[in-house]
């Protein structure tokens, strides 16, 4: 049986300096180490949130260069902690880039990466405009990762709302679920909490979800509130709206003990779908 273990959630408040934003994460990372951490993740685009498609295109590099990378690949190495890099922006070919997030062993390896797949477009009743598809290039894939806890599948922020994906993840054999996020304000207090309860209980899986916090620049501000979740829905630990780290204590006895319970992920069956209906336009 795999023995419990530490993992925390580091929330940042990162802005349009990488410099700043990485000299930051890392001293969080370093804190959460001290305090035990095995396993230790960072926030959807730690090493830079910026106001404009233009500045993140211009900053983004191949993965193997890319500066953050680097940073976080010697940072796992000088702790000997696994650290999941919530996401960074990798250079894709046509001018845009791929919001990847990569997960490394202790000793600073690449053990799996993975491109956000759900692109977050939208106009909120608050007037703020979000249209991600103009700057990131959708993956195509979802991913697992073989860890010394157990497998753990990938996903960023926005794929949150597509159920299916987690379902997926977990029927393929994943117990832990990164859901590194940078969710606005207003999504966030309406959502954030119920819909991460709800994949956990769905799955039977334990869920790390770092987040971004405050204002990161202009008007855009993020709902904080990292969250590690049991299989049961529980909530271990919850970061609040400041930056600083959250952690638990990881027992992997746990998700079989709870799909004991509710063997839900066997129990699913084919259905027939219903034909799409269109609503009759009035006048026609």
């Amino acid at each position: 049986m795999t023995e419990r273990f530490i993992a925390a959630c580091v929330q940042t408040a990162s802005g349009p300096d990488m410099a700043a934003n990485l000299e930051a994460a890392a001293d969080l990372v370093r804190r959460a180490r001290d305090a035990g951490a095995d396993l230790i993740a960072l926030p959807e685009n730690v090493p830079l949130m910026a106001p404009r498609s233009t500045e993140v295109r211009a900053r983004a590099a191949p993965l193997e260069s890319h500066p953050a990378l680097l940073r976080f690949r010697a940072l796992a190495e000088e702790i000997g902690a696994w650290l999941l890099v919530g996401s960074i922006a990798v250079g894709a070919e046509d001018g845009r880039v791929a919001n990847r997030s990569v997960l490394l062993d202790g000793d600073g390896r690449v053990v799996q990466s993975y491109d956000k797949i759900h692109m977050f477009d939208v106009d909120l009743p608050s007037g703020e405009r979000y249209r991600e598809s103009e700057t990131f290039r959708a993956g195509s894939a979802a991913r697992l990762a073989e860890t010394p806890w157990g497998v753990l599948g990938m996903t960023v922020c926005y794929d949150l709302r597509f159920p299916q994906l987690y379902r997926a993840l977990a029927q393929a054999g994943a117990g832990y679920l990164t859901i590194p996020s940078a969710f606005t304000k207003v999504t966030g207090e309406a959502h954030w909490h119920v819909l991460l309860r709800a994949r956990a209980i769905e799955n039977g899986c334990f869920v790390l979800a770092p987040a971004q916090t405050g204002n990161n620049y202009g008007n855009r501000y993020t709902f904080g509130h990292s969250l590690i979740v049991d299989p049961w829905g529980t909530v271990l630990a919850d970061g609040g709206t400041e930056v600083g780290v959250v952690s638990a204590e990881i027992d992997p006895a746990r998700i079989e003990e709870v799909r004991a319970m509710i063997p839900s992920l066997a129990h699913d069956r084919p259905f027939a779908v219903p034909e799409p209906r269109v609503r009759a336009v009035a006048g026609d």
